[in-house]
């Protein structure tokens, strides 16, 4: 699986992906991120890519043309030199998008081989771009946020759970198995300001099934 990711500022990622389990999986090789940076593709010798918009309004739009480029670059690197046609997605954030989730993310790892995600800033990005390429509105969540790189994050983090070996495991997947919202570690008692908080007598009785019908409860 990899992810392409065009966006005005990829240096957002770093901290993110060169942490805990999505830094172990790419070293794995078990997927790949890469970033496009539409500045690169500009025209403007100062390499500007956003201007104001027609019919007036607060903010600057970013223009079609950088982005278009980069997605470009994109679709043909994930196309590659293979003589097998590789599937292809392409993801455009909105708050009016369809609305992700594990579901999605499981059928997107089953179904791609390549996501592109198109992240917007300012006002967003000018309109025509979407009419350039097939691709799919997604929101991941009722509410707006400065721009794009969040839910590319958030999205390369649920699905990238759902390609074989991430996790180590696939019974690691909470979504696979009965889990509760509420976890405990030793020690059993921990005192906190004169008062002891004890981990849920069933949870150390070793009665499986019983367990099990307490996590469930606990949803």
């Amino acid at each position: 699986m990899t992810f392409h990711v065009v966006t005005l500022f990829p240096g957002a990622f770093d901290s993110y992906l060169g942490e805990s389990i999505l830094k172990r999986a790419i070293e794995d090789k078990k997927v790949k991120v890469k970033l496009y940076n539409p500045r690169d593709f500009a025209e403007d010798k100062w390499d500007r890519i956003d201007r104001k918009a027609y019919g007036g309004g607060p903010g600057m739009v970013i223009q079609a043309a950088p982005v278009a480029r980069a997605i470009e670059k994109a679709v043909k690197a994930a196309k590659g030199r293979g003589t097998k046609k590789p599937h292809i997605k392409i993801v455009f954030f909105s708050p009016s998008g369809v609305q992700f989730d594990t579901s999605y993310a499981k059928s997107a790892a089953k179904k791609y081989d390549h996501i592109i995600f198109v992240c917007g800033r300012y006002e967003g990005i000018d309109a025509r771009v979407k009419k350039m390429f097939k691709m799919e509105d997604v929101s991941v969540g009722p509410y707006v946020l400065t721009g794009g790189e969040l839910p590319a994050m958030v999205m390369i983090d649920c699905i990238a759970r759902q390609v074989e070996g991430v996790l180590g495991s696939f019974d690691s997947r909470e979504e696979e198995r009965v889990a509760s919202p509420d976890v405990y570690t030793r020690p059993e008692i921990v005192a906190y300001k004169g008062k002891k908080y004890r981990v849920p007598k069933i949870l150390l009785s070793g009665n499986h099934a019983e367990i099990e019908k307490w996590r469930g409860g606990q949803k």
